[in-house]
C-alpha cells in the first residue's frame, strides 16, 4: 500500500514549515524563550495549523514528543457525539461502554471530563504537555466556559493550543487566553520547489506545466497540491504527469443542490433557499467556500445577461472575502442570496 504523501512529506519542524513565517517565527522565538503559552492558531482550513502544533511538539520534547502531545478534534465530540466517543479506545474507560445507547452522561460532561483528566496528568519528562484542540469552533458555549477554567486551574502542567477556521465562534475569555497566530495559504514560489523535491525523490515523469496545473488548482493549499500530484501519479503510472491528467483527476461535477439553490433565490423563494444551504452545510458537509464556488460557476452557466451575472458574482466574491473574515458561513449565504431575486 503506497504512503499517503500529505504524511510522508509532511513538515517535521519548525523550519522545514513552508510559509506563514510570521508566526512560524513567532514559534521558533517561543521555543527558544522556554515562555511558551497557550495558542490559538487561526486560518483557513489545510493552511498548516495541525502540522506547526506537531513541528513545535518535536521542538520542545524531541523523541519523547508522542508522551506530551495529546490531540482532539472538538467537531469529532460535538459534531459526531457518542457515536465518535465509543469508537475511540482512548476514552473506553470514561464510558464503560460500547454502546452510545448506554452512555447517560451529556458529550459536554464527557468533554468536560476527559479534558480535565488529561490536563491534570504532569508530564514526566518535561515541565508540561501540550494538548491540540482542533476545530475548535465546534465547541458548545458551556464547553468553551470549561474549557477556560480548565486552561486556567491547569496550567502549570499543560498548555492548550487551540485551532479553528474561525475564530470569531470562540468566545473572548477564551481567545483571550492564548497568543493568537494566523496561517494562510503560501504562495506559489514556495509550493513549487516543495512539489519539485517530491518529484524528484519519486522519481516522476512530469510534462512542462503540470505542475503549474497542480499550483493553479491548489491555489497555495499545500495539502491540496501534494494529493493533487499524488492521484495524478498513479492514474499516470509509468507515464509522464501531464497538464491533461492533472485537471483530470480533479473534475468533479458540481452539486446539483447548487443549481437548485439558485433557481429558488431567483425565484425569490427564501425559505427553500435556506433549506437548501442546511442540507448542503449540515448533511452534505459542503464547506460555505465550495457552496460559493458552485454559485459562481452555476452563475457562469445560467444564461442570464452579462451584466446581472457580473453583479451577482461580485456578491459572492464579497460574500467569500467575508468567510475569509472567519464571518458565520449560514449568515453569510443567507445575506447572498437575498440579492438574487
Amino acid at each position: 500500500m503506497q504512503d499517503l504523501w500529505t504524511l510522508k512529506y509532511r513538515a517535521g519542524t519548525l523550519e522545514e514549515l513552508l510559509g506563514n513565517e510570521h508566526s512560524v517565527d513567532t514559534l521558533s522565538e517561543l521555543v527558544k524563550s522556554g515562555a511558551l503559552p497557550h495558542l490559538v492558531f487561526y486560518g483557513p482550513e489545510n493552511s498548516g495549523k495541525t502540522t506547526a502544533a506537531l513541528a513545535l511538539a518535536r521542538e520542545l520534547y524531541g523523541e519523547t514528543w508522542k508522551n506530551n502531545f495529546t490531540y482532539f478534534n472538538a467537531s469529532d465530540f460535538f459534531d459526531q457525539g457518542k457515536r465518535y466517543l465509543v469508537r475511540d479506545k482512548r476514552f473506553v474507560r470514561f464510558l464503560g461502554t460500547d454502546d452510545p445507547k448506554k452512555i447517560y452522561k451529556s458529550v459536554i460532561e464527557i468533554f468536560k471530563e476527559i479534558i480535565n483528566e488529561y490536563a491534570g496528568m504532569a508530564s514526566i519528562d518535561a515541565d508540561y504537555k501540550l494538548i491540540y484542540i482542533d476545530n475548535a469552533e465546534s465547541l458548545s458555549s458551556d464547553a468553551q466556559h470549561a474549557l477556560r477554567r480548565i486552561m486556567e486551574k491547569y496550567s502549570a502542567t499543560c498548555r492548550f493550543i487551540l485551532s479553528t477556521t474561525r475564530p470569531s465562534k470562540l468566545i473572548s475569555p477564551l481567545r483571550s487566553r492564548g497568543l493568537q497566530l494566523f496561517f494562510t495559504y503560501v504562495p506559489d514560489s514556495l509550493l513549487k520547489p516543495h512539489l519539485e523535491k517530491i518529484v524528484e525523490a519519486e522519481k516522476l515523469l512530469c510534462s512542462e506545466g503540470a505542475l503549474d496545473a497542480v499550483l493553479y488548482l491548489a491555489k497555495g493549499n499545500v495539502a491540496r497540491a501534494v494529493q493533487i500530484l499524488q492521484l495524478a501519479s498513479l492514474r499516470a503510472g509509468e507515464d509522464a504527469v501531464t497538464e491533461d491528467i492533472v485537471y483530470e483527476v480533479t473534475v468533479k461535477g458540481r452539486d446539483e443542490a447548487i443549481d437548485e439553490l439558485l433557481d429558488a433565490a431567483r425565484a425569490g423563494n427564501f425559505t427553500r433557499s435556506r433549506q437548501l444551504i442546511d442540507d448542503m452545510l449540515i448533511e452534505k458537509g459542503l464547506s460555505g467556500t465550495e457552496i460559493l464556488e458552485g454559485l459562481s460557476e452555476a452563475l457562469a452557466d445560467s444564461g442570464e445577461a452579462d451584466e446581472e451575472i457580473a453583479r451577482l458574482v461580485v456578491k459572492v466574491a464579497e460574500a467569500d472575502a467575508r468567510l475569509g473574515g472567519a464571518a458565520n458561513e449560514r449568515i453569510q449565504l443567507e445575506k447572498l442570496i437575498s440579492y438574487f431575486s
